[in-house]
Formats: C-alpha cells, structure tokens, sequence
C-alpha cells in the first residue's frame, strides 16, 4: 500500500498542473492496470472522452489487435507520456503565437485603412501632443513601466535646469532578465561629472548604454506600442506620444542605426573562441549579409529553410541584435564578415 502511494504520488508531482487531475487519474488508473482491452477502457479510465484525451496527448496508445490478443490499450512510460503532454503544449503554444502574430498584423491594417475614419481626421489615441510640463514627467516615467521586452533611449541630458543625480531613473530591477534596457547618449555628458555618474548609474542598474558624438534629439520607445519625442530641446515645455505602428517601426529602425554606429560604454571584451559561430551558421551568416531571403540561403546552403531560420535566431541573440540589418553591421564589426 506505501509503495503505490508512494508512485501515485510521484505521477501526480510529474502532470500536476500541465493536466487536469481528472487526466493524471485516469493516466494513473491505466498505468497501474498495465493496460486493458480497448473495449473495457472506457470502465477502467472513467469514459470515453477521457480514452480519447490520453491517447491525443500521447498518455496512452492502443495495440491493435492480434490474432491471440484482442486490442489493447497500453499506457506510456512515465517519460513518453510527460513528453507527449509537453509537444501538445507547444503546438498550442506555436498556434496561439501564430494567431496573435496574425492578429497584431490585421490590427495595423485596421488601423491603417480605417484609423482616420468617416471624417478623414487622424485618430487621437495614435499620435497626440502633450504640453502640461507635470503630465510630460508622469508620462515619461510610467511609459518605462509599460515595456515587456525592449525599452530603447537617446538623451543628450539637456535641462532647463542645472543637471542634478535624480535627473534620470536607472532601469527598474524587475527588466533584468525580462526587458532589454538600451540607451545611447551624447558623449559630450560624459566631460560633466554629474552627467557620468548618471549614466554609469544606469549602466550599474543593468542598461546597456552606447555613446555617439551628437545624439540629435530625446526619444523613449517602449517595445513596438508607444514611443515618446519631444517638441522642444529639453522635451519639458512638449512631446509627441506616439502609438501608430508604422512610425513606431521607423523609430526603432533609426535606433538600431544608430545604436550600430554608437560605441559601448564599456568596452566589449574579446571575443572567446567558443563564441565563434559554427561553420554552418557561419555559412548562413555570408549568405544572409548578401541581402538574400530564407529560401535562397536554404538552396545555397543545402539545408532546411526551418534550420537556416533557426541558424539566423542564434546568430542574431549572440550579436545581440533583433534586424538582420543590425545583424549584418555587428558581425562585420566583429570581424566575422568581410
């Protein structure tokens, strides 16, 4: 009796929450049966939707029937059937990925053919001015706090008033490991020394920070929803908050640029063998700087149009860049291209 507390146990610790319990019951019925025949499975397992969902989900198969044997149906091994359970879970996930890729895409043309609507004036809600210097700040800090994977700046630190150490907020800690935190600033702040303490500051709290001669303008840009511009030098007296996809993708397009011509703040340390790229992503790497798409590299290569996918995401997390222009710029930074 221990003993089969003991593995009902642990087969309930090993689907706990990937199943419902009424499943990890039925699963654990039939397991501890070694099977039945096919047509006394819906008695033992509990009914027949329950047979039906262990055998979709890989918990469980049935023999087919033999001329000494009637059909059978046999459980999985522990480890088959929480792999089983796991591959439904991700193709649920890929399809749920897929239906709000597709949804954001129909969402930018809604907003594109219908968002001036009937009276043909732009929508408010996707571009709109805001002059009260306190809603600019509440602003410009809460929009930090709406960001979910990418948080991007330019500052050139410029004030109406002296520069002081509360000037800027660090990234909040919740970004590390969470949300990318990226900021570019005028090198120019790094000769005040308030302004460097800032910005080592905010380095200090997990942002990557990268310096150019002359930043041209303030901007805060919060994943691909909302970007913040201002209407003035110091961004205080105004600022354009920004929600139209289109323009937010033509934000971060210019950022990556720049952010490829910026120099890091610290300086990147050589480059270890081990993080050289396979010859095969190598390889990818070539084809893709030479401006061709998926399906060509593919053909070239001699692979999959799946692997060379899957090569370019790799190539791309370990530039630590998200555009294959930005991918091709710091590769050849790097030395790994001509």
């Amino acid at each position: 009796m221990v003993a089969a507390s003991t593995i009902d146990g642990s087969i309930r610790g090993l689907f706990e929450g990937l199943v419902p319990a009424e499943v990890i019951d039925a699963y654990d019925r039939l397991l501890a049966s070694n099977g039945c025949a096919k047509e006394q499975a819906e008695a033992l397992v509990g009914d027949a939707g329950l047979v039906a969902t262990l055998t979709e989900w890989g918990m469980a198969h049935v023999q087919p029937h033999s001329p000494a044997d009637p059909a059978w149906l046999r459980p999985a091994s522990p480890d088959l059937a929480l792999q089983g359970v796991l591959v439904g879970h991700q193709a649920r996930l890929a399809r749920g990925q897929e239906l709000l890729l597709d949804g954001h895409r129909r969402l930018a043309d809604a907003q594109a053919r219908f968002g001036t609507g009937m009276n043909g004036r732009f929508p408010a809600h996707l571009v709109s001015v805001v002059s009260d210097r306190a809603e600019i700040s509440e602003l410009s800090v809460s929009l930090m706090n709406t960001a979910r994977k990418d948080w991007m700046s330019l500052e050139n630190l410029r004030t109406e008033m002296p520069l002081t150490e509360d000037f800027a907020d660090p990234p909040l800690p919740a970004f590390g490991g969470r949300v990318r935190c990226r900021s570019i600033y005028d090198a120019s702040a790094m000769d005040d020394p308030v302004a460097r303490r800032i910005i080592q500051g905010c380095a200090d709290a997990g942002e990557q920070a990268r310096l150019l001669p002359a930043v041209p303008m303030k901007m805060k840009l919060a994943d691909h929803t909302t970007a913040m511009l201002p209407l003035t030098p110091t961004g205080t007296a105004g600022a354009l908050v920004v929600r139209a996809p289109v323009i937010i993708a033509a934000l971060r397009e210019y950022f990556e640029m720049l952010w490829e011509r910026a120099t890091p703040l610290t300086p990147q340390r050589p480059t270890d063998p081990g993080d050289r790229l396979t010859p095969a992503q190598q390889a990818v790497l070539e084809l893709m700087a030479e401006g061709l798409q998926d399906d060509r590299i593919a053909r070239r290569a001699g692979i999959s149009t799946t692997t060379v996918r899957r090569h370019i995401a790799v190539i791309m997390k370990r530039l630590g860049v998200s555009s294959r222009f930005a991918a091709g710029a710091a590769a050849q930074r790097r030395g790994w291209i001509g």
